[in-house]
């Protein structure tokens, strides 16, 4: 029983966290004889408790066989852009940092992950996006930073 609802926790708590990324677009960057040709793509979602933000994520998606087949391990390298797209608005207190977007970018131990942080001394909300792996992750990231108006301090939540 215990087993059980260990299961359905964590299933709700991926579930709750799950952000979809929409394709934006996508260029070549190697032809593949066999399967898709590597490419870079550009893929968006909006923060999940911050409207009015979008977050632009560029990254490597390995083609091929391999990538045809979803056996190939992408690259750890991406890029994010995070914009002021709307009136900004909070759907509750945030936590000083969160993770608002996980995809796999390998079969089994390797995904691309982007974190919100909040920088409450500047009212501006930071997001990181980085790969990591079961036993090795990157050193590879970047930042961007979105300002609230001054009007409007972020939400803290408090421990």
């Amino acid at each position: 029983m215990a087993r059980l609802s260990s299961v359905c926790a964590l299933a709700l708590l991926c579930g709750a966290a799950a952000v979809r990324a929409e394709n934006v677009g996508s260029v070549d960057t190697a032809f593949q004889l066999l399967g898709p040709d590597h490419k870079v793509v550009v893929e968006v979602f909006d923060d999940p408790r911050v409207g009015g933000v979008s977050c632009y994520l560029s990254r490597a998606r390995t083609g091929g066989f391999k990538g045809a087949i979803g056996l190939a391990e992408d690259k750890a390298e991406a890029s994010v852009a995070c914009r002021q797209v709307g009136e900004i608005h909070f759907n509750g207190e945030l936590p000083k940092q969160e993770e608002v977007f996980s995809e796999r970018a390998s079969l089994l131990f390797k995904h691309v992950r982007v974190v919100r942080m909040v920088d409450a001394r500047r009212n501006a909300l930071v997001y990181l996006v980085y790969s990591d792996r079961l036993i090795d992750g990157s050193p590879k990231n970047s930042v961007t930073a979105v300002p609230v108006p001054a009007n409007m301090p972020v939400p803290l939540r408090r421990k």
